[in-house]
C-alpha cells in the first residue's frame, strides 16, 4: 500500500490544506462533502500536489515537515515544481 502527502487548494477561501492518506480520491471526496472539520468551510477543494511514500509514518513525517514551515510560499514552490 502506498501513502500520499497531498496539498489541496480552495479558490473560494484562497487557502491551502496539507494532509496524508492512503486513498487520495476518497479523501478529496470527503473534503468536498464535509468529511473534515478543517475543510468543511468550502466544497471546491482541488488536488494541487501529492507525493507518494511507502509507509504511513513517512507520510506523516513529511506532512508535519510541510506544516511546520507555515509558509504559503513554500507550499506554492512545491506545487510549481
Amino acid at each position: 500500500m502506498t501513502y500520499s502527502v497531498y496539498i489541496l487548494y480552495s479558490p473560494s477561501l484562497d487557502q491551502y490544506y496539507v494532509g496524508q492518506t492512503d486513498n487520495i480520491s476518497n479523501r478529496l471526496f470527503r473534503h468536498n462533502n464535509s468529511g473534515s472539520k478543517s475543510t468543511k468551510k468550502a466544497n471546491d477543494w482541488e488536488l494541487k500536489y501529492h507525493e507518494p511514500h511507502l509507509t504511513r509514518s513517512a507520510a506523516v513525517t513529511r506532512e508535519t515537515e510541510i506544516k511546520r514551515k507555515k509558509s504559503r510560499k513554500y507550499i506554492e514552490s512545491l506545487i510549481a515544481d
